[in-house]
């Protein structure tokens, strides 16, 4: 892949094909949860990356999808990364877990995918944030996210990490269904509970 080097440079890199363009795994299970998003906002909202992320942001979904208490910190992060140049970060979210470890989440969001459309995230991108959060935000674990539309309705959030050689790698995928409540059955949620349960 090409990867920004600097200012107006660029290197070819060595990747795992498999993560060169970043799509959501279409075998996976949904998720119904109910719709959180305000009357007004799904009027008048378009199929683009704005929208996506106000979804994702009144539906809670980086909470849900990362298992700790998230909070919108900036939106549209412009900045420069030595070695990289400049970047932007969709959506900036900090969050704290259960054991009291802070988060640094970045949001690269990609909205419709209809046929020539900039649908799609690559590891760049990816890469980039990973690299902003390492710089400003040294302290705080960072999991770089990717937020996709599949479907008006339905949200593919992915997260990467490194691994011990510093490989990046995906870590968790999950489909979100946003549903009207009273179409959230029971069979569904006793569905949900099966895991906890046994």
């Amino acid at each position: 892949m090409i990867q920004p080097a600097g200012r107006s440079r660029y290197r070819f890199v060595l990747v795992n094909a498999d993560l060169a363009r970043i799509v959501p795994d279409p075998n996976l299970t949904e998720t119904k949860i109910p719709d959180a998003t305000p009357g007004l906002v799904s009027r008048y909202a378009l199929d683009d990356e704005q929208a996506l992320l106000a979804k994702v942001r009144y539906n809670r979904l980086i909470d849900m999808f990362t298992g700790a208490v998230c909070y919108s910190l900036q939106n549209h992060l412009r900045t420069t990364v030595p070695g990289i140049g400049q970047i932007e970060t969709d959506e900036l979210y900090v969050g704290v877990d259960r054991h009291g470890v802070h988060y640094v989440f970045p949001v690269q969001a990609k909205g419709s995918q209809r046929k020539g459309s900039q649908g799609q995230a690559s590891l760049v991108q990816v890469e980039q944030d990973a690299a902003m959060c390492a710089r400003k935000f040294p302290g705080l674990l960072c999991r770089p996210i990717v937020a996709q539309f599949i479907q008006p309705d339905l949200v593919a959030l992915l997260m990467f990490g490194r691994t011990d050689s510093g490989e990046l790698v995906l870590m968790a995928e999950k489909h979100y269904r946003l549903t009207p409540a009273d179409q959230v059955t029971p069979e569904d949620l006793q569905r949900y509970r099966e895991p906890l349960e046994n």
